[in-house]
């Protein structure tokens, strides 16, 4: 039997309606569909931050790292299927409240288009994307901008939107 090569993962995670409780369900949901043990997620620190781009209430986010042996297109299934079992409607709009959203940020250094943006666009452009990135894998080189999470936190312009650290909830 052949091994199959394993996959560094990085996923956004936010939820700005009953968040505690989406938050926790996304991780668990996380896990069992990776089929890994809870303490196998490399997870940053939950922060809250307003919405972005509507008005709405605010977000918790964080980002969870894992090791899988799935493609990117099982991933990119796998994440759609976890939001869908939470309440997401299949017309949901960009800017729009979230039950739970799971954005797949990096898939090892894969650059591409489909089935989604990687790396994602929004990594160095969103705090709540950026900084908890750079919390679970600052040394890690974005295959674009060919620069750590760390220093493109250091970079970022922190005053264009501001973030908290909130106690976890799982």
């Amino acid at each position: 039997m052949k091994n199959k090569i394993m996959a560094e993962i990085y996923i956004s995670l936010g939820s700005n309606v009953e968040r505690k409780y989406h938050i926790k369900c996304g991780l668990t949901a996380l896990a069992y569909a990776f089929n890994l043990p809870f303490d196998a997620l490399k997870l940053s620190s939950l922060f809250e931050s307003d919405a972005v781009g509507f008005n709405g209430k605010p977000f918790y986010n964080m980002v969870v790292g894992l090791s899988c042996q799935h493609n990117v297109e099982q991933v990119a299934i796998m994440l759609r299927e976890i939001e869908f079992s939470y309440g997401r409607s299949v017309n949901a709009k960009k800017f729009s409240p979230r039950t739970l959203d799971l954005d797949l940020l990096l898939f090892d250094d894969l650059i591409t288009e489909i089935p989604a943006q990687l790396p994602r666009d929004e990594i160095d452009k969103n705090a709540f994307v950026l900084w908890p990135l750079s919390e679970i894998a600052p040394t890690l080189i974005h295959p674009l901008l060919n620069k750590s999470y760390q220093d493109l936190w250091q970079d970022y312009d922190k005053k264009s939107q501001q973030l908290s650290i909130v106690e976890k909830c799982w």
